[in-house]
């Protein structure tokens, strides 16, 4: 007799493209709501809505989804979201909704009336003003350019209509950050799949494909860090513009698309969004046999797997490998996780001459004989984070099942059985969208390399404060400004575990408190003798009456125990005491996560001062005859 954990990996192996296997979830998960377990289905209900499902598949788990609503009292974090555009957005929202269901927010929707987007924004008491939205969507088509060439028009007055269609959607732009404090996700444009001039459509100045295209690069040259580009013409080119662009749907029910393709515009959007709001996915955990290269390198020896050019699966082995170094290279943290024995497994990344992939691009390697699922929970804990910010890629479907089970906070997508296919099915998972690539980013794995020597260095030393020394630490303690405003928010939107109250803001918040005389912004960056670990805190506190109140304090995990915590509590006694105040005044606001620092006011002296019934506790710090606490950084 099958149970619910067999029916649900059936589901995950097949990637939900079995009709029957689906319809056996559906009436499963039906049959254990009806007898009480909502509670059990809507912690398991994230891993179930996973990309590529089709409409009827994804509908039918949106009607669950409401059903566990009704049942069972949603955890998670909250956002509000505003959704206008020139086509119907109820269907698309119901998907948006289930993919952010997917990453645990519980998203309340505002969605305008069909046609009504410039009125939403333009009268200040619309629906859209008193909703107050976290982020806004704006979902448009190649109907709305207002501006579209003339057949007779030279290569100077398309230039002047790029520039003014841009100027017009630049005007929104403008209202969602200064009266709505809002974050925008706005589509570009797809190009209509026909070309009047044909193939001289794109040279034309007058082509309408050439206009799409300037009009497309125009915004994403224009748009300010508040505004985020959604690239559905690269979804009309990936599933086939003739498909995408079907005029039936359009005509009949102003969609934006065809039915079959809603789920997957839904999780491109929403991955987006789970990206703003820091609930996007960190590390690439990777096998090695059969998943970097061909073969078992313990049997088959460094000359019989197979890896390199000449040799169709060799090729396509590297070519998976050139995209995951990649991704290292844009920020993605690389870690290793394989049964092998450790010498062996490290010989093909230091001797194999046609392997990308080096040991300087991989920030942990766990070659082992212990199983995965034990690995994994080494990892996030060397790298200091949740194992959900963990994808796992492995082409044994065993393995996979394993962890599924024993943890399933991992992500851990199918792997086809081809390695030619294996870019497109980690690709589509969209596990690692980029809202901005910091300079942090692009030393990330540096970053956790150089942790490991770090931890090495401290296992060997007999004392803390000789290994605290021995780092040879210098930071730097500065208001936000410029430079480090993109970094800062997107800090705030990942910190999770040494996060004090876990408050979310967006750029244009940040930019507000960096303009406002009663909040004082704080970043720190910090390097040492083994490298620069870039901008790791940040503090935001305000004026209250006599005090300074820290209304966000977080750091980089990678920094715990090192003192920078009392570089900045020392760095912002200095400034109460600059402003003539008697209290610095912090709040822990507790969360599933960040139980690490629950004694972290009480660790640095302070008193707490009051508790609700949610346990949020309240300290204080009287600024009068307080020392500065010690410690062994230096600041520059």
């Amino acid at each position: 007799m099958q149970t619910g954990a067999d029916v649900v990996e059936r589901y995950l192996a097949t990637s939900g493209m079995d009709a029957d296997i689906c319809s056996e979830l559906l009436g499963w998960l039906k049959a254990r709501l009806a007898a009480g377990h909502a509670d059990q289905i809507a912690d398991l209900f994230p891993r179930l809505v996973i990309p590529g499902l089709d409409y009827t598949t994804a509908n039918s788990l949106h009607r669950t989804l409401k059903r566990i609503r009704s049942l069972h009292e949603s955890s998670g974090r909250s956002t509000k979201i505003a959704v206008l555009g020139s086509s119907t957005t109820h269907q698309l929202v119901e998907m948006i909704d289930l993919y952010l269901q997917a990453g645990r927010i519980n998203a309340h929707f505002y969605e305008a009336d069909y046609g009504t987007l410039y009125q939403e924004f333009l009268d200040p008491g619309s629906g859209l003003h008193r909703f107050h939205p976290d982020l806004v969507l704006i979902l448009v088509s190649w109907r709305d350019l207002k501006e579209r060439p003339a057949m007779g028009d030279g290569a100077e007055e398309v230039r002047r209509k790029v520039q003014a269609e841009v100027s017009g959607w630049s005007d929104l732009w403008r209202i969602a950050q200064e009266r709505l404090g809002a974050q925008v996700i706005q589509s570009n444009f797809a190009a209509p799949p026909w070309r009047v001039m044909g193939n001289f459509d794109s040279r034309h100045p007058a082509g309408f494909s050439r206009f799409i295209s300037l009009v497309n690069t125009a915004l994403a040259e224009t748009a300010p860090s508040e505004v985020t580009l959604h690239d559905v013409d690269q979804l009309s080119a990936a599933s086939g513009r003739w498909e995408w662009g079907d005029e039936r749907f359009y005509h009949q029910a102003k969609l934006p698309c065809p039915p079959e393709y809603l789920a997957d515009y839904a999780h491109s959007l929403a991955s987006l969004m789970l990206a703003h709001l820091g609930a996007g996915r960190k590390c690439l955990v990777l096998d090695l046999d059969n998943t970097l290269w061909g073969g078992v390198i313990g049997d088959d020896g460094l000359g019989g797997i197979r890896l390199g050019q000449g040799e169709p699966e060799g090729e396509a082995f590297v070519a998976f490998q050139r995209y995951v170094k990649a991704l290292g290279e844009r920020g993605v943290i690389l870690a290793v996780c394989s049964k092998n024995t450790d010498a062996v497994a490290r010989e093909v990344f230091e001797k194999h001459t046609e392997m990308v992939l080096r040991m300087e691009h991989i920030a942990c390697f766990m070659a082992n004989w212990d199983d995965k699922a034990t690995n994994l929970a080494r990892i996030a804990e060397q790298l200091n984070i949740g194992l959900n910010s963990l994808v796992f890629f492995d082409d044994n479907p065993a393995e996979r099942s394993i962890v599924r089970r024993l943890r399933p906070e991992v992500a851990v997508p199918e792997v086809p059985s081809d390695p030619a296919y294996y870019i497109r099915a980690l690709d589509r998972q969209r596990y690692f969208e980029a809202l901005t690539i910091s300079a942090e980013d692009l030393k990330r794995t540096e970053f956790y390399r150089a942790d490991s020597q770090r931890q090495a260095l401290g296992s060997s030393a007999n004392e803390l404060d000789a290994f605290l020394q021995s780092l040879e630490m210098v930071a730097r303690v500065e208001p936000v400004d410029a430079t480090t405003l993109e970094r800062t928010v997107q800090l705030i939107g990942r910190s999770n575990q040494f996060n004090l109250t876990t408050r979310r803001y967006s750029n244009a918040d940040i930019r507000k408190f960096m303009q406002d005389p009663n909040w004082l912004t704080r970043t720190v960056t910090l390097r040492d003798r083994f490298g620069d670990n870039g901008l790791i805190g940040v503090l935001l506190t305000r004026t209250e009456s006599d005090a300074l109140v820290i209304d966000t304090w977080l750091m980089s995990c990678r920094v715990l125990k090192r003192g920078v915590e009392r570089l900045l509590l020392n760095s912002i006694v200095e400034q109460a005491n600059h402003r003539g105040l008697k209290r610095i005044v912090g709040e822990f606001i507790p969360t599933p996560k960040n139980g690490l620092v629950r004694d972290h006011y009480q660790s640095l002296g302070f008193t707490q001062i009051d508790e609700d019934s949610g346990e949020t506790t309240r300290w204080q710090l009287l600024v009068d005859g307080w020392k500065p606490l010690p410690h062994f950084i230096r600041e520059s």
